[in-house]
């Protein structure tokens, strides 16, 4: 039997192999929906973005009951028997195809929202990819509960890369906005194939003796949550397309996705690999508590300066990735994103408490009051067109952040205060990259936007490495950044000193299901 002093520092290099592994595959990821924005951008027009997103803010909503919080359940269990993981699967799918039908019947409703006839056969080719999506949960699910995070990393790169080589083709070949359908439809089959295949096994039969109670309750709870976050979080685009049209909605969108969606798909996996981690040190506080500390400052360090240099450098960015003319509306919507999203980072840890300790139900009250003051910001800044509903949308997590701290160490015990001091300190880079980043490409205006954006990467890189070596507490979040790199490529002789055993593994599966 493995004890707890092996099995801990094991989870410690487990995580930073899926760290490296995970990362490694995001970043290809993002290189691609980058690409992707860059080529489509200059095959496509506002409007035709302007479409996909109105029919993507009303019908996303149906993706979150589509997996009814089931996937998060599954990896957070301490055990899943065989039958569970069964049952799991088709509740999910008879969810997806279900909610297929009903958004291909709710298409003329969506058009008739918009007055927009052309999204009738948008929403109901879209309507598909619930089912797919439906079908592909408790694959995803049963890879990342089993660690196995090269195989999900594999699913990411190559389903969204086949899927922008079609689009890309389609639109060249004037397709219009069917290319962009083509495109979700195509990377959702690409990645049912793939994590179908890879996960080894194919579902049996359902069981009506097996119970589910605890998983749908807890499934019940994420789902509102998201619910909840899902509504405040595209009240923006939902507003801007009623008030102001497609063409907005389009520079809108571009925006959201150059930004939000790279920051999104390095939040996920980060979470993917924190979320079994932490379940399995709920009973150690202590090493829960120091993993929880490096994983903020891990990715609020990394991804506030990568934010910062977004927010003070978007002109360039935008020259450079959608190209002048029509989409320089772009740049100062980017730059208050990427503030938002600095401080949506802030708060991404307390996410991975709600779920491990189960407090499922505190979560849903928290995400109340926080949507609320969203919307309403969101709301107000309207006024004020485009610019202001961006405003509105980086207000928010700016004033919610330190709220979330407060509300989660009401519900248990957690290290707040250095949880403050460690945002803190992501705000001040994160500013320091933004002030630099936006001095730097000001002045090199006249430059070539290639040239002006990756001299101000360069100097926000020198100033922001200048702080952490100089500064005490800056310079402890660096090491612990570095040793963290340090596991990543080199791990541990505990790890790899039993390589043909399995004791050291804490995810076994017993050939019962059982893991």
């Amino acid at each position: 039997m493995t004890s707890d002093a092996e099995v801990l520092p094991s989870l410690g290099n487990q995580a930073a192999r899926g760290v490296l592994v995970t990362m490694s595959g995001q970043a290809l990821r993002i290189a691609v929906q980058v690409l992707s924005v860059a080529i489509l951008a200059r095959l496509l027009s506002p409007a035709e973005y302007g479409l996909l997103a109105m029919v993507a803010a009303v019908i996303g909503v149906a993706d979150i009951f589509r997996d009814f919080g089931l996937s998060t359940a599954a990896i957070q269990a301490k055990t899943l028997s065989r039958s569970q993981r069964n049952n799991l699967f088709w509740i999910n799918t008879s969810i997806g195809l279900l909610l297929s039908i009903l958004v291909w019947i709710s298409a003329p409703l969506i058009a008739w929202m918009y007055h927009q006839p052309a999204l009738v056969p948008i929403a109901q080719s879209l309507a598909w990819t619930f089912l797919l999506n439906g079908m592909a949960t408790q694959y995803r699910a049963d890879l990342n509960r089993n660690l196995r995070f090269t195989l999900l990393a594999t699913a990411d790169v190559i389903a969204p890369a086949i899927a922008l080589g079609v689009a890309a083709a389609l639109a060249a070949g004037g397709a219009g906005y069917w290319a962009l359908v083509a495109q979700q439809l195509v990377q959702f089959v690409v990645m049912l194939v793939i994590v179908a295949a890879g996960s080894g096994w194919f579902p049996g039969l359902p069981s009506k003796s097996t119970s589910m109670d605890g998983m749908l309750r807890f499934g019940w709870n994420i789902v509102a949550t998201q619910l909840i976050n899902y509504a405040s979080n595209n009240a923006d685009s939902v507003i801007i397309g009623l008030r102001f049209g497609v063409g907005p909605l389009g520079h809108y969108n571009r925006a959201f996705q150059l930004l939000m969606t790279p920051l999104n798909q390095v939040r996920a996996p980060a979470t993917r690999i924190a979320i079994p981690i932490l379940a399995r040190l709920q009973d150690d506080e202590k090493r829960y508590s120091a993993f929880l500390l490096r994983g903020q400052s891990a990715l609020g360090h990394s991804l506030g300066f990568m934010l910062g240099v977004g927010a003070g450098a978007s002109v360039p960015l935008t020259a450079v990735f959608l190209g002048a003319g029509e989409w320089s509306g772009v740049a100062p919507i980017l730059s208050l994103l990427a503030v938002a999203g600095v401080f949506q980072v802030l708060a991404f840890v307390g996410y991975w408490v709600y779920v491990t300790r189960g407090l499922t139900r505190n979560l849903v009250h928290y995400s109340v009051v926080s949507s609320l003051i969203r919307v309403v910001l969101i709301v107000l800044g309207s006024q004020w067109g485009v610019i202001g509903v961006a405003a509105g949308y980086a207000i928010a997590p700016a004033v919610t952040w330190p709220l979330s701290f407060w509300w989660l160490s009401r519900c248990t015990p957690l290290p707040v205060r250095s949880l403050y001091q460690g945002a803190l300190r992501i705000i001040f880079v994160s500013g320091v990259a933004l002030g630099t980043s936006y001095g730097v490409s000001a002045a090199l205006g006249q430059l070539p936007a290639v040239v002006a954006l990756l001299a101000a990467v360069g100097a926000a890189l020198v100033v922001c490495t200048a702080i952490a070596v100089v500064i005490p507490p800056f310079r402890r979040d660096l090491l612990e950044i570095r040793d963290l790199a340090g596991r990543m490529v080199r791990p541990s002789r505990r790890a790899t000193g039993k390589r043909g055993s399995r004791a050291s593994t804490p995810n076994v599966n017993n050939g019962k299901g059982v893991v």
